[in-house]
């Protein structure tokens, strides 16, 4: 039986990834960000983007910071007292992202989540990560999902 608190972040979740795919879907004309299109873009565009980088970052911490633990223990884990690398090698263990995959989205994260003085390209080349990767945040939701579906049935 799924945890209750598993059970609310998973849902808590899907809400980012239904928002998610919104996004995506309203955003689909400007892939891939340039220069020129970044310059181009209209109030509600430039408002699709900052809901991306906000959803992006709401489902990227409540996974690292909630869900991995929970799926842990789910999954008869001891995870007490671990550190958040130790919980990362048993995730990549179960199958559902790696190490470096988890760091690229953390950093890329951090980089939009902050307003930074980078450059023009830097922050284009960032939206357009989070363009790309969206769907392999949302893959790492999906296997957890399926994961304890499996053990419960």
């Amino acid at each position: 039986m799924m945890s209750d608190r598993l059970d609310f972040y998973l849902k808590e979740a899907n809400i980012h990834i239904e928002r998610l795919d919104d996004v995506l879907e309203r955003l689909k004309n400007i892939y891939t960000l340039d220069s020129n299109k970044f310059e181009n873009l209209n109030s509600y565009e430039k408002d699709m983007l900052d809901t991306l980088a906000f959803r992006f970052a709401k489902l990227q911490d409540l996974i690292g910071s909630k869900i991995f633990r929970e799926f842990l223990k789910e999954m008869g884990y001891i995870v007490e007292e671990k550190t958040f690398f130790e919980i990362l090698k048993e995730i990549e263990k179960e199958g559902i992202i790696d190490i470096d995959s988890w760091d690229e989205f953390r950093k890329i994260r951090n980089f939009l989540s902050h307003e930074y003085p980078y450059s023009f390209e830097d922050r284009i080349e960032a939206i357009n990560y989070l363009i790309e990767k969206t769907p392999m945040l949302v893959e790492v939701v999906r296997k957890i999902e399926n994961k304890v579906k499996r053990r419960r049935d």
